[in-house]
């Protein structure tokens, strides 16, 4: 997901985008952006209204009608336009799901299953025998990441009872 639309604007078309890429005005380099449902939107910029939200046209859009296959759709584009992470400490979250979740010594606790951001950070969602474990996506509680093995190691927060720890999982 590299942006989300954010609504109509006006009577000729024009609508909201919110970008969701590091440097914001880089989601117009991407080609063309695609919602869950299927329905193609090729944004042009026209100006920003605040940062990270855009003002746009698309040329296939003249009415805000003609706008509602994308109400609250988050966007994406295909995995290959996108550029390589420069850091090793940057990950898209694409790449984090599905990935096995282990504990320090190397027990399988589970499978990440989503990363949100509700505002305070990324959150690790691992889907484990017995439920769930949220872990915050800081380098204490997951220390290791390793997309090529297909794994990520995390420490469960020590004030839930519930939690796997590795000996329980």
């Amino acid at each position: 997901m590299v942006a989300q639309f954010a609504g109509p604007h006006g009577v000729r078309g024009e609508f909201k985008l919110r970008s969701y890429t590091e440097e914001p005005r880089d989601v117009f380099t991407y080609g063309p952006l695609t919602s869950p449902n299927g329905a193609v939107l090729r944004p042009s910029f026209v100006r920003e209204l605040k940062p990270g939200v855009f003002l746009c046209r698309d040329k296939g859009i003249s009415s805000p009608e003609q706008t509602a296959p994308f109400k609250g759709a988050l966007l994406s584009v295909p995995r290959s336009v996108l550029p390589e992470a420069e850091d090793e400490d940057d990950f898209y979250v694409a790449d984090l799901i599905g990935l096995e979740a282990r504990s320090e010594d190397g027990t399988v606790l589970g499978k990440v299953r989503a990363v949100p951001n509700h505002g305070a950070g990324d959150i690790v969602e691992v889907k484990c025998k017995g439920g769930f474990v949220l872990v915050p996506f800081t380098k204490e509680a997951v220390p290791e990441v390793n997309i090529d093995g297909g794994y990520i190691v995390i420490v469960p927060p020590e004030d839930d009872p519930d939690a796997p720890r590795g000996e329980d999982a």
